[in-house]
């Protein structure tokens, strides 16, 4: 299939160049969706779609236009090129707009692993089992798990073709599936929480059973959560909540930002931004990762690019729009969608796992906050300003002593990176930016 849809992206490129467009670039996407959702037992969502769509981008010197049409008819798409062709006459110049440099066009070799038959060799009562089972797990692990907001499972097998006037065509599918469960419990008070596991392969996936189980444990643990008075404190954050750090970290470096002057690390390239614990990397090339693929939205291939290395800032993450409005070379991070110019997106974009587990950085804290949950949204990229609600357990003398809720963790992301004092072994691959286990010292946990 991948080669009928470089076929349409190649036509639609050249209809647009004969059109009289200077340069031009088109992707297509094409995917299988599943989704179910059950409560109790019962089915209360059942999905199953195909869908397929394309985005066309035209050039006329240095302005330009996007359009995208899920209509493959030749009328459609000559009507979609007219239309783009139109709207890019009357845009604005913009000399940072174009394709990327012909020698910078490629893709990588080798098997990614992006793709597994046997997602989509699964059938319907077997994806629909997976989250029953999970549920079924949940509910009978402990009495005191009374209820359920549901179980999920999920799966997609997705093309997706790119080409541009520049001669450069490639496309490539990709899988996954994933199932989740949100048992409640209840002894004195009602609490929830959650589990989940997700992959490119079915073959992969946690068992449904396992996943149960980690649900419930969740939920249980967070049963009598008490608040507590404002302290500083050593701060843990889970792999569960350590990569939205690091997605904050994603948002600082990323090309828009750093152009804008909307960033705490702008200018900050090649100077002292972390602890020396600290190093981050966007791997494109990691097998089966979420954030992999042979070539980014601009026919760049994939490339592993360090971000912090032992604390220093080494690169921004660009496109090649984001390149030329700072002068640099594009890192091969163009995302893109069907709709719009490609955006700044990250890769597998993570944190290196630290020679410490889980347990180790646990049992080192004499009195400190474990954080299993952050609620909201108060975070300043360009201050570095950090302030979240969060829940979690508290730890006296190493071990967990009680859960805690609603309390707000504040600080600079600036002074957390540079106090994270022990990263965890505990690195899964599990979205396209994830985190070990860290710890963060001295930072101010609000309470009553």
């Amino acid at each position: 299939m991948e080669p009928q849809l470089e076929k349409i992206a190649v036509e639609l490129v050249d209809r647009a160049m004969r059109a009289g467009a200077t340069a031009a670039d088109v992707t297509v996407h094409e995917s299988d969706d599943f989704s179910t959702a059950l409560r109790l037992g019962q089915i209360e969502k059942l999905k199953e779609a195909a869908s397929k769509a394309l985005g066309l981008r035209v050039f006329r010197g240095v302005r330009s236009a996007s359009s995208f049409s899920s209509d493959f008819s030749a009328q459609s798409l000559e009507r979609l090129v007219e239309r783009t062709l139109a709207m890019a006459a009357v845009t604005s110049e913009d000399p940072a707009s174009g394709l990327p440099d012909a020698a910078l066009l490629g893709s990588s070799v080798g098997d990614l692993e992006l793709y597994s038959e046997d997602v989509a060799a699964l059938s319907t009562e077997e994806r629909i089992d997976y989250a029953r089972r999970a549920e079924q797990a949940a509910l009978s692990a402990d009495p005191r798990i009374k209820n359920s907001e549901g179980a999920w499972f999920e799966a997609s097998v997705g093309r997706k073709a790119y080409a541009n006037s520049l001669g450069f065509a490639g496309s490539y599918r990709s899988s996954y599936c994933a199932g989740s469960v949100a048992p409640v419990a209840e002894d004195g008070g009602m609490q929830r929480d959650y589990w989940y596991s997700v992959s490119r392969r079915r073959s992969a996936l946690e068992s449904p059973e396992a996943v149960g189980r980690k649900a419930a444990e969740r939920t249980l643990r967070k049963l009598g959560g008490r608040k507590m008075a404002t302290c500083q404190v050593p701060v843990i954050f889970d792999p569960e909540t350590a990569p939205s750090l690091v997605g904050h970290i994603f948002e600082a470096v990323r090309g828009d930002a750093i152009y804008r002057s909307a960033s705490f690390l702008t200018g900050k390239l090649n100077q002292k931004v972390a602890n020396e614990r600290v190093t981050i990397l966007d791997d494109g090339l990691r097998p089966g990762g979420f954030g992999t693929r042979p070539f980014d939205g601009e026919g760049i291939p994939s490339s592993v690019t360090p971000v912090v290395e032992k604390g220093v800032l080494s690169n921004y993450l660009l496109n090649c729009y984001t390149a030329r409005k700072l002068n640099m070379r594009t890192t091969g991070n163009a995302s893109r969608g069907v709709s719009g110019p490609p955006n700044v997106g990250p890769k597998n974009f993570y944190m290196a796992p630290g020679p410490h587990s889980a347990e180790e950085i646990r049992k080192s804290v004499k009195s400190g906050f474990y954080v299993t949950e952050l609620i909201g949204f108060g975070v300043n990229i360009v201050t570095g300003d950090y302030s979240r609600g969060a829940a979690g357990m508290w730890i006296e003398n190493g071990e967990f002593a009680y859960p805690v809720e609603e309390v707000t963790i504040a600080g600079n992301l600036a002074e957390m990176l540079n106090h994270i004092e022990m990263v965890g072994s505990d690195l899964e691959f599990r979205s396209a930016i994830v985190a070990p286990t860290l710890m963060i010292s001295g930072l101010t946990v609000a309470g009553t």
